[in-house]
């Protein structure tokens, strides 16, 4: 034994280089994002089953090539509002930074006080997935791209055209023709958006 060794959880990628998650990384982790250890190895391993070239990042490709999004039809706009959480003009998600992202989708624990899983926190990855050109509002139109990804041909332009309406003209409290943040959230006052962004994975 090496007096003084640090943990390691390392996994071999191919002819890569081995990536290490030390010891003090899950501590930090874990107190961060409310994950435990053993949620948080598993999800590394996740992170390079992702990790195909062993480049210690993932792409937007790496997402878009997870089954489960390549069929969701707003897939795109889930793994773009990812990026946008991890911050603006990101192109790459480090381990990190994938655990915060993911730990925003944790069953609300009432008990705990962890910022990256609240009310507000969700509700901010839902209208980036709404808010098309990231300018802080959702439009009609963006309103519009969005619910066709979700019904396509089960519905008529017309009927799509008349939900849009009703949608923006509920919500849009000042009358400017778009909800900001702040309406966005108005609306989801009744909405259990706890539950609704939760996932119960790793338990």
């Amino acid at each position: 034994m090496i007096f003084g060794r640090k943990k390691t959880i390392a996994a071999k990628m191919g002819n890569s280089s081995s990536l290490m998650l030390r010891d003090e990384e899950i501590d930090e982790i874990a107190k961060e994002t409310e994950f435990n250890r053993n949620q948080i190895v598993r999800l590394y391993s996740r992170f390079l089953s992702l990790d195909k070239k062993g480049q210690g990042f993932l792409s937007r490709d790496d997402f878009l090539n997870v089954p489960e999004l390549a069929v969701n039809p707003l897939g795109d706009r889930i793994v773009d509002a990812f990026f946008t959480l991890a911050g603006e003009n990101e192109q790459q998600l480090n381990f990190r930074q994938f655990v915060r992202i993911l730990a925003h989708f944790q069953p609300i624990n009432r008990s705990k006080k962890n910022s990256l899983n609240g009310r507000t926190e969700k509700l901010k990855f839902a209208f980036q997935m709404y808010d098309l050109n990231k300018n802080g509002y959702i439009t009609r139109e963006e309103f519009k791209v969005i619910l066709n990804s979700m019904v396509g041909a089960n519905i008529t332009a017309e009927q799509l055209d008349k939900i849009a309406d009703r949608t923006i003209e509920e919500a849009d409290g000042d009358n400017d023709g778009r909800i900001s943040f702040e309406e966005f959230c108005r609306a989801m006052e009744k909405t259990d958006i706890e539950e609704k962004m939760s996932i119960r994975f790793l338990n």
